[in-house]
């Protein structure tokens, strides 16, 4: 479609915006016009909309930006229309996942005899996938929850996203490395942007909690060993280089302590009445003895009581997890949506505040290092919205609070040790 004469544009700009200057420019320079000066209305969200709906037309769209104290409208042509999404590939990348994840399930729930050949007992595991579904279950709940939240608030603001993209990962103690969706044009504003991003992890603690509360009281506490697998009631993983000592088998290397956070803690005092795990010896300060356990992960409190979690148990932690490094403020993490809301353009002076940080961890817990390292290199790009003159408003602001609490609650250290 031909672009429309320069007056004609003009007068719908000025419907809702004073000119006090004008560029005129071309699709080569990358924008039609630019116009400096002062919208009409303090409402400069819906003077962006009915900007919007009037230049739809000529397939243009207005960007609203503020420049040394000036507000701006930038006319430029309008991006071509996505491709219409194959839901083939999110169908089966979700069967793949959910495949995954029942295998990793399995591992947590059978019980059963399993034969000394590696390759027959990954088949044995495989015929009784099924017994891998309360973790399955649980765990992909809490995933499409929080995926959900991202596309159907996205769909309310008419903002074209995605359906979920699974991404399997068997092998792992989860099966997965989560989901995402893909936003495939800018948010309209600051506020809708905002939005999008907290959606996910609200609608997926929703459901975290309540699996979480459930797997720990479907959970035992006991004497944390490094003996999980014994070779009376040949346990679905057995070490490959096992030393027998009883009817034990010890596997170094191979056991996992899961993370703590302070939501985490406080459900299983709720649930269980005791803060889990509990160090072996009452000697010295136990305060002294959880502030260094939390931030560091050692030292391991074996020979202590800890939660023997239930699949589901597991499932909900990792959960709470998944929010967790969801909300780490940066990139396109739903954190860096956030920030973003909050400052615009000037949330990228805040980056080495994140890195730093992350660095220091990774000297207790060597996986920061390789996500300061993907935030540094992935982590600039930022989904900035058409309309940067619209700031939130007085809810929203609450709702950023909230969400630097919630970061807060579920902010975890160590995520796990292996010992």
């Amino acid at each position: 479609m031909a672009f429309p004469e320069t007056n004609l544009l003009n007068a719908m700009v000025a419907r809702v915006f004073r000119v006090d200057d004008f560029t005129l420019g071309d699709p080569q320079q990358g924008f039609l016009a630019r116009y400096r000066g002062r919208l009409l209305s303090e409402d400069s969200a819906a003077s962006y909309d009915t900007l919007s709906k009037s230049l739809s037309h000529y397939s243009i769209i207005p960007l609203f930006r503020e420049e040394n104290d000036q507000q701006v409208i930038i006319l430029v042509p309008a991006p071509a229309e996505p491709k219409p999404a194959r839901v083939s590939i999110n169908i089966v990348l979700f069967i793949l996942t959910l495949l995954s994840v029942l295998f990793a399930g399995v591992l947590y729930s059978y019980q059963g005899p399993l034969p000394e050949d590696p390759l027959e007992q990954v088949k044995t595991l495989i015929l009784n996938l099924w017994q891998g579904w309360p973790f399955a279950v649980s765990l992909l709940g809490i995933l499409l929850a929080h995926e959900f939240g991202h596309y159907f608030m996205g769909r309310h603001h008419n903002t074209n996203v995605s359906l979920p993209y699974f991404i399997p990962f068997p092998g792992t103690f989860l099966g997965t490395m989560g989901a995402f969706i893909n936003m495939k044009e800018r948010p309209r504003n600051k506020r809708i942007l905002m939005d999008i991003g907290i959606a996910g992890p609200l609608a997926g603690l929703i459901v975290a909690i309540p699996v979480l509360i459930l797997g720990i009281s479907l959970s035992r506490a006991d004497t944390l060993t490094n003996t999980r697998h014994q070779h009376a009631e040949g346990q679905a993983f057995i070490c490959q280089s096992p030393t027998l000592v009883a009817d034990m088998y010890t596997c170094p290397d191979d056991n996992l302590l899961e993370g703590n956070s302070i939501l985490y803690l406080g459900l299983k005092y709720l649930v269980k009445g005791q803060i889990l795990p509990s160090p072996p010896s009452a000697n010295g300060s136990p305060l002294l003895y959880w502030i260094r356990f939390f931030f560091t992960g050692s030292p391991l409190p074996l020979g202590g009581n800890d939660l023997m979690l239930h699949p589901v148990a597991m499932a909900g932690w990792a959960g709470i997890l998944v929010t967790f490094l969801n909300l780490i403020p940066a990139g396109q993490l739903d954190g860096g949506h956030v920030l973003y809301a909050i400052f615009g353009r000037h949330a990228r002076k805040y980056l080495w505040f994140i890195l730093l940080p992350m660095i220091l961890l990774g000297a207790i817990w060597n996986g920061w290092w390789l996500w300061a390292a993907l935030i540094f290199f992935l982590g600039r790009a930022q989904a900035e919205p058409l309309d940067q003159i619209t700031t939130l408003d007085p809810g929203r602001k609450k709702l950023a609070v909230l969400m630097l609490i919630i970061f807060v609650l579920v902010f975890t250290p160590v995520p796990f040790v292996i010992f």
